[in-house]
Parts: C-alpha cells; structure tokens; sequence
C-alpha cells in the first residue's frame, strides 16, 4: 500500500505543514516540542497517543480488526500518518488532502485554512485509515434521494487534543458512499460492530443519518440489508421515551432501539458530543450503546435478540458503507460526524469501554448545535433571517428570502468574505443578471467577484451594493416566511435594516486586517493587533453593534482603562457600553473614537504582523486608514 495511506510514526507527511498564524508561533513550536514529549508519558490529550491506545489498535488488540475507519479530526490507528480527507476548493476545483500533525495525532486544520483561503471548500472525500481504503465520496442518486454534495469543509470547528479540528457538518442533500461491496465488510450475515462519534445537539427526526452498513447499490433492497448506527429524534416504533436524540440501529426499514423495535428503556444522549454504538453478531442478537464523549462510560440501551420482524434473524447485509445517509440515500436529515470506525467480528464490552476511554481522553470541546468558523446568521425585518429557499441545497438563481431563524440551517449562515461579498453553501449573494435598478431580485450563484456580490454594512444598519448604490431591502417591509428581497433605493426605513451577526474584516495600513492576539481564543485584555487577513479567522470578523460599538469572539473593541491619551492601546474586552467601545467610521477613512476625540492608529504606520494598535491624534495619514466592510 502506499506510504501515503498508512505508515509508521515518523514517516514524513504527505504535505508540508501550514505556517502557525501568529508571530508567537516560533516559539510555541518549541513548547509544543517539549509538550509532547511529556504529553507521551503523562497522557495530555495533545499529544500523539502511544503506540497499541487509539481505537483500531485496541479494536485489533481484542480480535476484532477495522474494516474502515473515518475522520476529520485525528487519527485512529497510533501509526496512521496519512491524509484524513480531501478538500476540493469552489474556486477553481483544485483538491487537497489535510493530514495529521503527528504520526497517530490530530488533523493539521491549518491545511485548509490556508488552502481555502478566500473561498470555500468542500468535503469531497474522507479516507478510510485501515488498510482495505474503504474510502468515502459523496453518494450517487437513488431511489429516494438525489446525488448527495460534499459536507462545507469549514462549517463547524471543535477542539481536540487541544488543537483545531473540523467536523463533517451534514445537511439535507449531504452524504456520503462507498457504492459496491466494501472490503471486509460484513454481509450475509457476518458479524460486525461500529462506532461514531457525532453531535447530541445538531439532530434531526427525517431519514438518515446513518454510519455503517448499507446496500451495495443505493436502494432499499429489504429487512435486515443494513446494519448501521445512528443518533436521530425519530421514534420510529413507539412509544419511545422522552424526545430523544437516541441511538439506534438503521437494520432497514425500521430505526430501532431494541427488541422488535421500541424500547423504552432508551432514555436517549443529547450531550454535545455522542459516542454511538451498534454491534450485530448477525444471526440471532446485537446491541446499543450510547455515551458521552466528554465524561464517563457508554449505558447500554439494548442488548438481546435481533428483531423477530422477517428479514432480521439472521442479517443479509450486503457491505456498502454510508455516512450520513440512508441505505436508498434518503439524504433529508441533519447531523455532524467526528469520527467513526466498521470492525470485523463481535467486540467485546471490554473493548468498547477501552475505545471509550480514549475518546474521552481527546478532550473534545466546542459547541456542535450551529455553524462556529467565521459565518453568522443576517437579521433583518421582523427579526428574520437572511435564507436560501430550498433548504440549504441552493443552487444558482435560487431565491434569497426571509424565514424564521434556525440554529441548525446551514443556509442561513453566511461568512462575510474580505473583497465584501457574503457566501452561503458554496455561493454567494447575487443580484439577478447583476442588476443596478429598484427591485432587482437577490439570488445564489457562483462567487465570480461581480459587482452584484459586493455588500458593505453602513453605519445605520443597511446593506449597501456599492455598484449600483442601492441597499438590500424586503419589498414594502414585508417579513413574512419566504419574502424575496430585492434592491431599492438607500432610505434608512427598517425594510433596510440587516445585521451581518458574523461580523466582516476591517482592513488597515498594509492591507492588513484588525486581528485578536491568540489564535480566536482572546479574553478581557488580550491585544488588538495587525496581521495577515485569513478568511477562516474568526476573530478577524467584527460586527458592528447598534451601539457603534465593534465585537468579536463575545467582546468588544476596547481601549484599556478607558482612556483617551495619545498612544493608549486597544484590546479586546467584555462589551459594556463605555465610551472607549465606540468606533464612527470617517469619510476620511479613519475609526473615530468620540470619547477620546482620537482615532484607531498603527504606530508610525507599521504594518508588520503583529503591530499593536492604540489612539493617536486624527490626522488622515494611511496609519490611520481602516475599512469596515
């Protein structure tokens, strides 16, 4: 097999690691040095894990081999040094795989970071870490749904072992396939188990979203064709208990959670983070497990007979792969997938309590339940949001809308780009036909740099088009669910009213962008500094309040201590309505902070990375230069 796929701790990576993104990097490659060899000896979640402790090692240890093994976020095997998954970039299709940082480590997320720059990626392929490369792809049309799109790669940020990772953010039409009979996947009967771990929070009760064993081609080919977990709020054979989500076994026309299929007992796991588990010994029995993958062990949920239903006793699974989708690739669910492993034979509890362990020891953190990279919601009229009618598949021409907001909808996420457009799913907010006249309709469609993708937020709250100097407005003020919004003449009512929540760059001297010192992590009092604009850095994207005031990461633009002397330097701090938070954008180009009667200022105009920012004395030179986008 190529050394690329599967090789030894410390074999070189398949692709140069990315810079860090601050200057302190240098320094913190050093300490990271020092960390992981002490993070070997005493167990610190950053660190590379030793040899024989990552899932499929301890899955062989205990006979029970992978057969396929998926993730986004590190590692499953100790001696794993190959790609993770692959990204295929909108802007021009080119491709790249993001792999680890360490030999049985975590995912180098900087890769594409610094590969999806300025644009937007997608999830085309995930590898599969065990040596049959049972890799997944986005699923083809069948019988009950159509050909399934790559997952947005940036979508939803976690930590793990203390590092930046990216999740597989699965929306309606999102899935994933391995079409065929997958090497080493169980059929006819075969005993198997599997494991994922996904969101508690980012859930839903359509149909499916599924990791395991499927059908060779995408249809529903009968009882017992599947054999796959899945974390979902359907109870699809009551009564069920509570509201869910829970884990159950999609065996094929039925989700079920024991028994013939209703199981009380299943009280459900609806933590952040959720480790589900299926196994099946394919002729007379099978089990559910569920825990949080933060804390404590797994709580079995079933474990006894298969269903007595035909088709079940024994299994007739056929060893197609599927994420995220069901065996017909009934692709209307939602979901995000972390990681996830199919292994040969009956694990034992043992084992699975030992996977457990290591799952938690990986510190996952983060929120699951809304897109976090540097996409925000657009409120407008009636307290709406900005929405792409079909949801979240839209295409070019699709209708740009108002609908009640929703946590979970990918399309009503938008990520405000540096060259002032805002891009959803892929695409970003047109003008049909490129117009300039009053009612001109908003669409998708293709980021192609047109001045009809250009929006800056104004000072009263309005999104204006520069090209054709007309404000994105809801016709007549309507805020009715599915109102089409158009262009109209700049008129400050509240049919013009739309805050960019997820915030936009503020380029200064150099072109370089206003940033927050340590890496999107800043608390009360961290620096307010120049540095490279990167599109993916969430803390380079300030919104503006009503209050004039500018946030990000939770806080707000401060100058420290309040002040108003000449060279005060800014931070980040706790937004609390004081008069060293307020910033007026000036015709001249400069941030007017009216309290002081200063102005934002790059000292002796230095555009280095890293160039702490203060007040100074307004005085119109390019030190002092800084757009709000």
């Amino acid at each position: 097999m190529p050394i690329t796929r599967f090789s030894w701790a410390g074999a070189a990576l398949s692709r140069a690691a990315a810079p860090g993104r601050r200057a302190a990097r240098a320094v913190a490659v050093a300490v990271s040095a020092l960390g992981l060899a002490l993070g070997a000896l005493i167990g610190f979640p950053g660190a590379s894990q030793a040899a024989g402790s990552l899932p499929c090692d301890i899955y062989g240890g205990a006979g029970t081999a992978c057969v396929a093994a998926h993730s986004t976020v590190r590692a499953l095997y100790s001696a794993y040094n190959g790609p993770l998954y692959q990204v295929t970039r909108a802007s021009d299709g080119a491709r790249s795989d993001v792999g680890l940082l360490a030999a049985g480590g975590y995912a180098n997320a900087a890769q594409q970071d610094t590969f999806c720059a300025n644009t937007t990626c997608r999830i085309t392929k995930i590898y599969d870490q065990s040596p049959r490369h049972n890799d997944l792809t986005p699923g083809p049309a069948g019988t009950a749904g159509g050909v399934d799109r790559g997952a947005d790669a940036s979508e939803i940020a976690v930590t793990a072992g203390g590092h930046k990772a990216y999740g597989i953010w699965i929306s309606p039409g999102v899935g994933y396939r391995y079409t065929g009979v997958a090497s080493g996947v169980a059929v006819n009967g075969q005993p198997e188990g599997a494991y994922m771990v996904a969101s508690g929070t980012h859930v839903g009760s359509d149909c499916c979203f599924d990791y395991g064993n499927a059908e060779s081609t995408p249809a529903d080919t009968g009882n017992g064709h599947m054999d796959a977990v899945s974390i979902a709020t359907t109870c699809y054979f009551a009564p069920c208990t509570g509201s869910g989500p829970w884990v159950e076994a999609d065996l094929e026309n039925g989700m079920f959670q024991g028994d013939n299929g209703s199981n009380t007992a299943n009280r459900g796991n609806n933590s952040a983070f959720v480790t589900a588990v299926l196994k099946n010994d394919g002729q007379t029995k099978y089990a559910l497990k569920g825990g949080n993958s933060q804390s404590g062990a797994l709580t079995t949920w079933w474990d006894g007979g298969l269903p007595t239903r035909g088709g079940y006793r024994p299994m007739q699974q056929e060893g197609g792969i599927i994420l995220g989708i069901g065996g017909d690739n009934s692709n209307r669910n939602r979901g995000t997938f972390f990681e996830g492993v199919m292994v040969a034979g009956y694990p034992t509890d043992a084992a699975e309590n030992a996977v457990q362990a290591n799952i938690v020891s990986v510190g996952y953190s983060g929120r699951t339940d809304v897109p976090n990279g540097p996409q925000g919601t657009i409120t407008g009229p009636g307290g709406k949001c900005v929405d792409v009618a079909a949801d979240d598949t839209g295409t070019n021409g699709t209708a740009v809308q108002l609908w009640d907001c929703q946590t979970y909808a990918e399309d009503q996420h938008w990520t405000h780009q540096a060259d002032g457009s805002l891009a959803t799913i892929g695409r970003c907010l047109d003008i049909v036909g490129n117009g300039t006249a009053n009612g001109a309709k908003a669409e998708l469609w293709d980021c192609n740099g047109v001045g009809g993708q250009k929006w800056v937020q104004q000072a009263d709250g309005s999104l204006l088009n520069p090209q054709s100097g007309r404000c994105l407005d809801s016709p007549s003020g309507a805020t009715g669910n599915g109102t089409v919004l158009q262009i109209w003449d700049c008129n400050g009512s509240a049919a013009q009213k739309f805050a960019v929540n997820g915030g936009a760059a503020v380029t200064g001297p150099g072109s370089k962008c206003v940033d927050v010192a340590a890496d999107d992590t800043g608390g009360n009092g961290t620096a307010v500094q120049l540095w490279d604009c990167q599109a993916w850095a969430v803390d380079q994207h300030w919104a503006r309040r009503t209050d004039t005031s500018l946030a990000t990461l939770g806080r707000c633009l401060d100058i420290n201590g309040n002040g108003t002397a000449n060279g005060t330097e800014v931070e980040l701090w706790d937004c609390n309505g004081v008069g060293g938070q307020k910033w007026v954008q000036q015709a001249d180009g400069s941030l007017l902070n009216p309290q002081s009667g200063r102005c934002l200022d790059s000292p002796d105009g230095a555009t280095a990375n890293g160039t702490r920012l203060r007040i100074w004395d307004c005085n119109g030179s390019a030190a002092q230069k800084f757009t709000l986008h």
